[in-house]
């Protein structure tokens, strides 16, 4: 899974984070944790946009080599702190999974995909990618 490591810092109005190699990709938040979520939302959305358009996606640099970019550490040295964020993408192509799951944990997750009007593909879908991006 391809990782971008953004900026986060804090002002009066809360959180923001941006990509040093993604130029223009900006969240906020009102936590930390809330900036860094929306971080992994934007970044999927920027490269989304990115490959829509044709264009080819910068490679993100390392935790190393962003320490040596003037810019970066400058902001670091004014509080800011590193996070790595994952790129989560939709392909626009379904892939078939055969997984094994226990029946009781099976049943609750179909009760909520009722409840909450989706399909079981659906509510796991959104379950693993909430996962993935609290991973940070």
């Amino acid at each position: 899974m391809t990782r971008y490591l953004a900026l986060i810092d804090q002002d009066e109005n809360g959180f923001g984070a941006i990509f040093p190699d993604a130029p223009g990709c900006v969240a906020m938040g009102a936590t930390q944790e809330e900036a860094i979520k929306n971080a992994a939302d934007a970044l999927s959305e920027w490269i989304g946009d990115l490959l829509g358009d044709g264009d080819d996606i910068p490679p993100p640099r390392t935790a190393r080599e962003l320490l040596r970019d003037k810019e970066v550490a400058r902001d670091l040295a004014q509080g800011a702190i590193l996070a790595s964020v994952p790129v989560l993408l939709n392909v626009g192509r379904p892939a078939r999974a055969n997984i094994s799951i226990d029946a009781g944990l099976l049943a609750d997750i179909d009760e909520a995909s009722r409840r909450l009007g989706v399909t079981r593909s659906a509510f796991l879908s959104a379950a693993a990618r909430d996962k993935i991006k609290s991973e940070v």
